[in-house]
């Protein structure tokens, strides 16, 4: 099946650098752009994509706003936001409103096209840098309810009774923050043997996405946070 796809930015370059990386993927089309947010719902309304990619910072209607407007209207339409922007605010913020994604422009075209595939499936892909943060994130909202008695970490049980040892290597890495390609290098294997193993992560945690299985592991103590 072919993914459509909608992108929403008011950088043309950038626009059209995406789109040709997105047009390397013979599952993909790119049906419309736009340069603003307010584009949005005419763009869908007129094909009917699966996905729309939509800059954060725009001159009229931004962003957040505009999957505001997009989930409300066709709550089917998956929405990925593209940004500068790593502060966790900005993602809890855009989560919220209801977007599947969130990618920083520095991606590589990678990333770019793993991340579109898993939200176009009903998943959720969140930059691997911005994983590391929500994890400090965690670990600071844990604190606060200590009570300011510190956030203490569990003793890490390595989940062998789940995983394959090469797996809890994975999901440790995905903890850090690491893209799959840091992984692979790290671990002295192919970036798409990193794909094998992430996939086989979320199905064997039942979990959807990268995140949900690295806030599972922290829960449990499966990994260390560092």
């Amino acid at each position: 099946m072919t993914t459509k796809i909608v992108i929403i930015d008011d950088h043309q370059l950038f626009r059209e650098g995406v789109k040709r990386i997105l047009e390397f993927e013979k599952s993909f089309s790119v049906v419309a752009e736009g340069d603003d947010g307010s584009d949005v719902i005419g763009l869908v309304e007129e094909h009917h994509p699966d996905v729309v990619l939509l800059d954060i910072n725009m001159k009229d209607t931004n962003g957040i706003e505009a999957t505001r407007q997009l989930i409300e209207s066709y709550p089917d339409t998956k929405a990925m936001i593209l940004s500068i922007h790593d502060d966790e605010a900005y993602v809890t913020h855009a989560l919220k409103t209801g977007a599947s994604g969130y990618m920083l422009k520095e991606m590589d075209s990678d990333e770019l096209i793993e991340a579109v595939k898993v939200v176009a499936d009903g998943g959720s892909y969140i930059h691997p840098k911005i994983t590391h943060k929500l994890v400090n994130e965690y670990r600071r909202l844990a604190n606060q309810q200590n009570d300011g008695h510190g956030y203490q970490q569990p003793e890490v049980q390595i989940p062998l009774h789940l995983l394959t040892s090469r797996e809890c290597e994975v999901l440790q890495l995905l903890a850090d923050g690491k893209s799959n390609r840091a992984i692979g290098e790290t671990l002295y294997i192919s970036e798409k043997t990193v794909k094998n193993h992430v996939s086989n992560i979320l199905q064997k945690m039942n979990v959807n996405d990268r995140t949900q299985a690295v806030v599972t592991a922290i829960k449990n103590g499966w990994v260390e946070v560092r």
